[in-house]
């Protein structure tokens, strides 16, 4: 059964096989406590009469008749019990009984004796002896003891009812519990699959919604307020990773565009500038010219392939990079001595101003921070200076980029990171730039478990800071410590 429901198969059916199982449970335990109680009502009902029998007999034997009396009174005593098969004998101990109503030729049980209460004293549930007949059906047995008022002498008297019509009527009550565990289960196991079915609507529905959704209509959601209340948080997660879809599919095909683009413009200038050159002679020199010029636009095109390939496999795979202490203040001022050349082309200085230690790759972090200082030169207006600074917290390390130039308005600053996304069109044409560094510098810090942001905290001016993690177990030490 455990296999079975293991198998993928409906749920409606599953649900109703387990509904059913739980009825037929319910059901058949009401049935077999409702039979045993009726059982044990019957029995005692039984106890009951088959005492006050035994009594009234007692009594009779003791204050009413003598035991000369008794024995011509024989078919009194008969018609008394009815038609029923019971037993009703008067004896004398170690005598044979002078009143002997027995049907069936009972034996009297030896064991009885011991339950049989001294003179005078009352019958009670304990003084019954239960046995069974060879058919099995159940026969209890009283006894009792009475002093003759005709000689004192001790008189026996023995009673006992074979439950044979209890047992039929047990058998027949038995059936019928039976037939109704049956019928309520198939009836429960009915009505639940109809309620099943019923109630499972929304997912056929939520079903045929999600069938709608294709890559030409991703901003098709699923109905989350006509959804039940289970199955909200479904239809929530759902429409959620739609959104995740949606927004990635969207990104995928501006950057296949975008990248078509880029690529188209270097591509273009080769087969230009090729085709010129072959459509007559050339001295070598301009053939030289050529090739120099096509080198240049293979370098540009292999660099752009270097930047995608990095950031493919930053994304799509579970990159560990080696992490070690890097002193801040070296390495930002061997990164401002590095760009000083291409600087002081705009007039532009670097100030520089570290302390502590950074816990990080040092080839990533460089990378990361050169493309953010190139960034600030390209873009930043001349005669200004470009500030780095880097600071280690608690709760890692701080580095900051800060250049002067044009204002940057807010709706732009959160797509600075974003692959091939160039604020200023402009500007950018007059620019070498691919539009991948900044999206590369996002790529390095999500390797790091880290968080780059650009900010602009007054007008012109623009700071890009990278959150760097603290080393391991360093956050711990620092806080017990405090």
């Amino acid at each position: 059964m455990n296999a079975w429901l293991q198998r993928p198969h409906s749920l409606a059916a599953r649900t109703t096989l387990l509904f059913a199982l739980i009825a037929c449970a319910v059901i058949g335990a009401l049935g077999a406590y409702f039979y045993d109680s009726a059982r044990a009502s019957m029995e005692a009902r039984a106890d009951l009469q088959l005492i006050g029998r035994v009594t009234h007999f007692r009594r009779l034997a003791r204050s009413v008749y003598t035991v000369s009396e008794l024995k011509d009174r024989p078919l009194l005593f008969e018609t008394m019990l009815g038609a029923e098969r019971d037993v009703l004998v008067f004896r004398r101990p170690g005598e044979p009984p002078f009143i002997h109503v027995n049907p069936d030729d009972l034996p009297v049980p030896l064991a009885l004796a011991a339950l049989t209460p001294v003179d005078g004293a009352s019958l009670t549930a304990a003084s019954i002896l239960r046995t069974q007949l060879d058919s099995g059906v159940p026969i209890h047995w009283a006894a009792a003891r009475a002093r003759s008022n005709e000689d004192g002498s001790v008189v026996e008297v023995i009673a006992a009812h074979p439950m044979n019509n209890e047992a039929q009527m047990l058998a027949a009550y038995r059936d019928r519990v039976l037939l109704a565990t049956l019928v309520g289960m198939l009836a429960a196991t009915a009505l639940a699959f109809l309620a099943i079915r019923r109630g499972l609507r929304p997912v056929g529905s939520i079903a045929a919604r999600a069938s709608q959704i294709s890559p030409v209509s991703l901003a098709v959601r699923l109905d989350e307020h006509g959804a039940p209340a289970e199955l909200r948080s479904l239809v929530r997660a759902f429409n959620a990773m739609l959104d995740r879809l949606g927004e990635g599919y969207e990104r995928l095909s501006q950057f296949s565009a975008d990248l078509a683009h880029e690529i188209r413009t270097p591509v273009g200038a080769l087969i230009g500038q090729t085709q010129v050159t072959l459509s007559q002679p050339r001295k070598p020199e301009e053939y030289q010219a050529v090739l120099e010029s096509n080198l240049e636009e293979l370098g540009r095109l292999g660099h752009i392939a270097e930047n995608i390939l990095f950031l493919a496999q930053a994304d799509h795979t579970r990159l560990t990079v080696e992490q070690s202490a890097v002193p801040l203040r070296s390495e930002l001022h061997k990164i401002a001595e590095y760009f000083e050349g291409i600087a002081d082309e705009k007039g532009m200085r670097f100030d520089v101003q570290a302390d502590g230690t950074l816990w990080a790759n040092p080839l990533l972090c460089r990378r990361a921070i050169n493309n953010l200082v190139v960034n600030a030169v390209r873009y930043g207006a001349p005669g200004s200076v470009v500030r780095l600074s880097g600071v280690q917290q608690a709760d890692g390390t701080l580095i900051c980029v800060e250049n002067r130039g044009e204002p940057i308005p807010p709706a732009q600053l959160g797509r600075l990171f974003d692959r091939f996304y160039r604020g200023d069109a402009a500007r950018s044409g007059l620019t070498e730039s691919s539009g991948l560094g900044l999206a590369i510098v996002k790529a390095i810090m999500g390797l790091h478990k880290g968080q780059a942001d650009a900010a602009c905290p007054e007008p012109g001016l623009i700071r890009f800071t990278l959150h760097f993690p603290p080393a391991p177990g360093q956050q711990g030490r620092r806080a017990h410590g405090e």
